[in-house]
């Protein structure tokens, strides 16, 4: 079998599972109005409190990872510093 046949035949497989398994969206995840409209039932009304925790999550997750990368580059710089000792590093005599 030609690869060209094999290209065609795994694209057209490949396009027809992406469009057999599109289904319809009665609203996007992300829309505040829509959770925090008419609920009837105990669980959606906790649909608003699920919705802010997520916007929190959302925005500490950059500064966690800031913060621990800082922290281990800082613990990689504090231990090479132990292994090299009194070596004068270059731009030790600066000031600022």
């Amino acid at each position: 079998m030609p690869v060209l046949t094999l290209r065609r035949l795994a694209a057209a497989t490949a396009l027809a599972l992406v469009l057999s398994a599109t289904q319809s969206a009665s609203a996007c995840p992300l829309c505040k109005l829509a959770n925090e409209s008419k609920q009837d039932c105990e669980e959606e009304n906790r649909r608003p409190q699920a919705y802010m925790y997520s916007i929190l999550f959302m925005l500490s997750m950059p500064a966690t990872l800031l913060t621990g990368f800082s922290f281990g580059f800082y613990r990689l710089w504090k231990n090479h510093q132990l292994v090299v000792g009194d070596q004068p590093m270059p731009g030790d005599d600066l000031h600022v």
